[in-house]
């Protein structure tokens, strides 16, 4: 008996009918016409129930990223290259590291975004766009600054 009570709690709180608890009938072999139309009936009868499951919470959508990176030694295109390799766009600035240095990451970062399809391009006198396969560049900003595509000596 109480458990009956805490059923019938359960299933108003979640909106259940307590029809759609029973099992459905089997059909018999010699009425199949007459079940038919029973179960034609009971669906034209019962309200159309929507699905009342909602989301809890925003639905994820993946969104594109950027990030900024200033390199102080080589060893931080690794670093670069691994956002490379998690789909994510790079801004290397090199203005706080020395031209020999600079030369060898964008050599390295050159050899990563052929592997993954990328691109890198300058977009300014010390400052490389790096990005993996799912970005497009357009234009080019190095012919309107005035800026040579090597690395400035």
């Amino acid at each position: 008996m109480a458990f009956d009570k805490l059923s019938t709690k359960f299933n108003q709180f979640f909106a259940m009918d307590p029809e759609d608890d029973a099992p459905l009938e089997t059909p018999q072999a010699a009425a199949p016409t007459a079940t038919a139309s029973t179960h034609t009936e009971a669906a034209q009868a019962k309200p159309f129930r929507g699905n009342k499951v909602v989301a809890m919470s925003e639905p994820t959508t993946k969104t594109a990223k950027i990030v900024v990176y200033e390199p102080r030694i080589y060893s931080d295109a690794k670093e670069i290259g691994n956002h490379l390799l998690n789909n994510k766009a790079v801004v290397v600035n090199f203005d706080q590291i020395e031209p020999a240095s600079a030369t060898r990451i964008v050599d390295f970062l050159t050899g990563t975004v052929f592997a993954i399809n990328g691109e890198i391009k300058r977009i300014g006198e010390m400052i490389f766009l790096v990005t993996p396969a799912n970005f497009q560049i357009d234009g080019s900003l190095a012919a309107t600054l005035g800026v040579d595509a090597d690395l400035p000596e």
